[in-house]
């Protein structure tokens, strides 16, 4: 049969690149010294000796200068102290209660809004600044307003209509919705032909334009007409 010629390099390759002590470790291990025992917190971090004084000598405090003045404590006599205050004060003001059982159960009567405090003050009725500011400024903005009305009017050359004016416009007007109406109410009760819808529509349309334009006489005084 055919035998490789590589056949014994191909045996001892694997052994060539194989380190001793691979897989089974090493033959002998050192055996630790009895003076390496675990002791008690062996991580924890050491602090620094102390050091002893330099050439045995002791580290004297400073000495004080000759300008420092000890602080001397000198004992109060409250008791003779609290007897002037209240002797010199003022005396306490009664404060107003009211009792409102028969049990004598009582409150303080400034709190409870029953006692006019707020009458007492000396700005009592007078106007806010604040409110009053607002007036003028409302105010000005007011007159403001009616000056670019009238600048409006006088550029579009607007015609303000007079009280006669107005009076005959609104009386035409009412008269006419009141030949409308009756032609309104002169309507058959059934509409079954497209003319008789359309002419109802047509009335209805007058008479709510109508509506519409003498409530806006009656509800504006001047009125402006252009050109």
């Amino acid at each position: 049969r055919y035998i490789s010629k590589v056949r014994e390099l191909a045996k001892h390759e694997p052994e060539k690149n194989k380190t001793q002590w691979k897989t089974m470790g090493p033959t002998k291990v050192a055996v630790p010294s009895p003076n390496d025992f675990l002791q008690k917190r062996p991580k924890e971090p050491k602090l620094a000796p102390k050091k002893k004084e330099q050439d045995g000598k002791r580290l004297l405090p400073l000495l004080p200068p000759r300008t420092y003045h000890p602080v001397i404590h000198i004992k109060k006599n409250f008791i003779n102290k609290n007897a002037v205050a209240v002797i010199t004060g003022e005396p306490k003001k009664p404060r107003h209660f009211c009792v409102d059982t028969r049990h004598g159960d009582k409150y303080l009567l400034e709190p409870s809004g029953l006692f006019p405090k707020y009458i007492k003050k000396k700005n009592y009725g007078v106007t806010p600044k604040c409110v009053t500011r607002r007036k003028e400024e409302m105010k000005r903005e007011e007159e403001e307003y009616q000056a670019s009305v009238l600048e409006q009017l006088k550029k579009k050359a607007m015609k303000a209509l007079s009280e006669e004016e107005r009076t005959n416009i609104l009386k035409a007007l009412k008269k006419k919705w009141e030949e409308i109406n009756r032609a309104y109410q002169c309507l058959p009760v059934v509409t079954d032909t497209m003319y008789k819808r359309m002419h109802k529509e047509e009335l209805e349309l007058e008479l709510k334009q109508l509506e519409h334009d003498i409530a806006a006489i009656e509800k504006h005084k001047t009125i402006y007409i252009a050109d």
